[in-house]
């Protein structure tokens, strides 16, 4: 028996809303929407449109603040089973891009701590290069540092010793790890507050170093046993086992983090040359080679499993609203399929680490592994040296009675 075909062009718009329905349902199914799902959403904007004009509301004074407002009211006439503002925002997207409506300007900060700190993170990505979550987590230590401090909000008169406190009540309120962090962000801040003028001496300095013993584990991935049994898990029948394959592949392989794979780009991968563009740290940008096993299973997650969309972005979610996977997204990719295969969690760094393991017990030099893993000073790449426990029993000299004998 046929199932029953969905009724989407039977959802009837009144009201201000009703010149956009055509361009809002397309919008949804590019963007890997079920018709079904699809159905409820233009009636949710249906809705949506009655309620503006019972408000006497015009499309153009419509914003993300009025939909969340219109949502809760829903819910609260316990519709809220039948309504979602993820589906309302992707309503807001097309209406921007049609010119019904102005894009949302972000808010402007309010008071003199908040505009410095908005200077701050604009020179931590543009200038630093540091990644996003990086630069929002200098941030927040940053603004702890002058929440902290018991004068205004002028730093022209800041002095060391108000740096040096903040180092000593952070380190008793916090583990050495996180005073370190914390250090670290108050050095990075007061070197822009100098080189903005903000204050007329560099104070970086004061901010003293906080030292731990801590032990150093030596780095490891995860065996060439298990690392099959986590691709074995992956069922290539399925498309979304098809993309889990592809990415884990990648990682093991290829030696990337995550935030690399979830970046990768189609216009990144060079088919005849066999070499992808991988986007690092920085925005810093290489060339690699692509192993032919990679390349494969890409290929079959491209023909057979990636949804049809007009993101450029490698892997996908599997589910609407399509879009790209994220870091956190190609995370739960490899814990999933450690739960699947029956080993115990690991995160995607592992897999980095398995690839760099692999190399040095290959007998690679530490120099080309750093330049597989795109390490930028040598230091990062010489904590692998400690792998390989056979090279090293022959730098272990003999005990004193053992040459004796």
């Amino acid at each position: 028996m046929a199932r029953p075909a969905s009724r989407v062009c039977s959802v009837k718009v009144t009201g201000p809303l009703a010149p956009f329905v055509d361009a809002c349902r397309a919008e949804l199914k590019d963007r890997g929407y079920a018709s079904l799902t699809s159905v409820n959403e233009l009636r949710q904007l249906a809705r949506l449109s009655c309620w503006l004009e019972q408000s006497r509301l015009p499309v153009g004074s419509l914003t993300r603040e009025r939909v969340e407002r219109f949502v809760g009211e829903q819910r609260a006439q316990g519709r809220g089973a039948y309504c979602s503002l993820q589906g309302l925002l992707v309503l807001l997207e097309v209406l921007r891009r049609l010119g019904a409506i102005e894009a949302e300007r972000p808010t402007p900060p309010g008071s003199p701590t908040d505009v410095v700190l908005a200077s701050f993170e604009e020179y931590l990505v543009g200038e630093r290069g540091l990644a996003a979550s990086t630069a929002a987590a200098y941030v927040a230590r940053a603004r702890r540092f002058l929440d902290g401090r018991s004068s205004d909000d002028r730093l022209a008169g800041l002095t060391a010793g108000e740096v040096t406190q903040a180092v000593l009540r952070e380190s008793q309120r916090a583990s050495a790890r996180s005073a370190q962090y914390f250090v670290a962000a108050l050095r990075s801040f007061l070197r822009f507050c100098f080189i903005e003028g903000l204050v007329g001496t560099d104070l970086s300095r004061a901010a003293l170093a906080i030292t731990a013993r801590r032990s150093s584990p030596l780095p490891f991935g995860i065996s060439r046993a298990d690392a099959k049994t986590l691709l074995g898990g992956c069922d290539r029948r399925q498309a979304i086992g098809r993309r889990d394959y592809a990415v884990i592949l990648t990682l093991l392989r290829l030696g990337l983090r995550a935030s690399e794979v979830a970046v990768l780009t189609l216009d990144g991968i060079d088919w005849r040359a066999a070499e992808i563009v991988v986007v690092g740290k920085g925005g810093r940008c290489d060339r690699v080679p692509l192993p032919a096993d990679v390349g494969t299973a890409i290929a079959s997650y491209l023909r057979r499993g990636r949804p049809a969309c007009g993101r450029r972005e490698v892997f996908l979610r599997a589910l609407a609203p399509i879009g790209p996977l994220g870091r956190g997204g190609v995370s739960t990719i490899v814990r999933r399929a450690c739960r699947n295969a029956g080993l115990p969690e690991v995160g995607a760094h592992r897999l980095r680490h398995t690839a760099a393991c692999e190399m040095v017990s290959a007998g690679v030099s530490l120099q080309h592994a750093g330049q597989v893993l795109r390490h930028r000073s040598p230091i990062s790449t010489a904590i692998y040296a400690r792998v390989d426990i056979e090279r090293l029993r022959l730098l272990a000299q003999p005990w004193p009675e053992d040459a004796q004998r």
